[in-house]
């Protein structure tokens, strides 16, 4: 088996674990982005939403991560090999804090057209003025992650739909 598909292959093991964190995330109604950090082979910090749970606009599932596993480590830089394994593309804020905590590699699964900085609406990488760039893929288990988040997006405007007619007079019906 070739270096890259083997490379892919684990992967996958991994970003499966971050697609169990977005699960978990999603059954307390949060938006479904889950988040792992691998180092030498091992998990050393897990995350998930929970900016509406924790009434923190800064509780991604990246940064919940980077928390768990500064604190395991005891340090806040990452050791010189960590992955950070993340179901959505990661936000402005969250690549920020991927620069300053040293990390060497992302990989994430569903691209945000929105508000993605290292592919999509932005590529914050690129601009060339960062004291520390990390390597990144992106697509890793794209569909799954995706559906994820469609799925859960369906189901809250459904909830919302059903809601707004429980709402409604009965003479309007």
């Amino acid at each position: 088996m070739s270096e890259e598909i083997q490379q892919y292959s684990i992967d996958e093991q991994w970003m499966q674990q971050a697609f169990e964190q977005a699960a978990f995330a999603a059954s307390i109604g949060e938006i479904p982005v889950g988040a792992i950090i691998v180092s030498q082979g091992q998990i050393i910090g897990r995350g998930y939403n929970q900016p509406i749970s924790q009434h923190d606009p800064t509780a991604h599932a990246e940064i919940q991560a980077l928390r768990d596993a500064c604190q395991n480590i005891q340090n806040y830089r990452l050791p010189e090999d960590a992955t950070l394994y993340v179901t959505l593309e990661p936000c402005t804020m969250c690549v920020g804090a991927l620069i300053h905590s040293r990390i060497q590699r992302v990989v994430f699964g569903a691209t945000e057209p929105k508000a993605g900085s290292l592919v999509s609406s932005r590529q914050l990488l690129e601009s060339g003025y960062y004291n520390h760039v990390f390597k990144f893929e992106g697509g890793c288990l794209h569909e799954q992650c995706s559906l994820q988040l469609s799925d859960f997006f369906k189901m809250r405007r459904e909830q919302k739909r059903q809601l707004k007619l429980q709402q409604k007079p009965l003479i309007d019906r």
